[in-house]
């Protein structure tokens, strides 16, 4: 796996998968508590497909510097982090195609940054996009944002295991024992993903970006219900959706990944 990387004139980190005769790029967002090694077996498969990923390591997880974990002020940072880092890979492979994927909280995002800039991106992948939430947070979690105005940056437990995120028990391991995890979140960053929340259904008749939404069946952390819902609210022609009834929330680290990584690559080859 690629070792992290910080983008020139920035403090943007990022993983870069390379190829030496691309035909396409992906730009890969990851979710709330993950990090960019998760997507190793993602860009592993695409190397193979001769095309490139770069993994952006949002503030506030992975090995960003930034404290306290799990926490971000407001998301136009990672919407500016992700654009920068768009520039960057444009400027790297001149006249390729950029593909934008994401898993959960980074399907959230990604899907506003393309209403906002459908320019940017010649289409978006979400993985289990988190237009609304499935976690069980307990009573006491709700009564901290009470805290919201006195101490955002206060960070609560997300209750998520790596049992809930894929059935392969390997991988769960690596997850259980992985520094780079993180199982917290503060209180301003659950804001902010309501606000998100908020916003993506606001712009979702407005979208250009042709869209490959992946949705799983047996999803705990995200209501895997409101993808449906905006999908199907989307008035966009070139739209797509696959659902994998058998799998968990976070389909690039699941077992059958691979149909899941053929399904994307189908889609990304009809639109080259």
């Amino acid at each position: 796996m690629p070792e992290l990387t910080t983008l020139p004139g920035s403090d943007i980190l990022y993983r870069h998968w390379p190829v030496k005769d691309n035909k396409a790029v992906l730009l890969l967002v990851h979710g709330l508590g993950a990090h960019t090694a998760r997507w190793n077996f993602l860009a592993d498969f695409f190397v193979k497909k001769n095309i490139p990923s770069y993994a952006i390591e949002l503030k506030g997880f992975g090995q960003t510097k930034d404290r306290p974990r799990g926490h971000i002020p407001t998301f136009e940072i990672y919407y500016r982090d992700i654009l920068e880092l768009t520039s960057f890979i444009k400027r790297e492979n001149p006249s390729k195609k950029v593909f934008i994927l994401a898993e959960s909280l980074g399907g959230l995002i990604v899907f506003i940054l393309a209403c906002r800039y459908p320019e940017k991106y010649a289409g978006q992948i979400l993985i289990s996009p988190a237009f609304a939430n499935g976690m069980k947070f307990p009573l006491t979690a709700y009564l901290n944002l009470l805290l919201l105005p006195f101490i955002p940056a206060r960070t609560i437990p997300v209750p998520f295991t790596s049992e809930m995120c894929t059935r392969d028990t390997e991988y769960q391991k690596v997850m259980n024992n992985n520094p780079d995890e993180v199982r917290v979140a503060s209180l301003k960053l659950l804001v902010n993903i309501m606000l998100a929340q908020f916003e993506a259904n606001s712009l979702a008749k407005k979208l250009l970006v042709p869209s490959l939404f992946l949705i799983s069946g047996k999803d705990s952390l995200i209501d895997e219900n409101a993808g449906r819902k905006l999908f199907a609210s989307l008035k966009l022609s070139d739209k797509s959706k696959i659902e994998y009834p058998e799998m968990l929330h976070a389909l690039s680290i699941d077992l059958d990944r691979e149909k899941v990584f053929a399904d994307i690559m189908s889609w990304i080859e009809k639109r080259l």
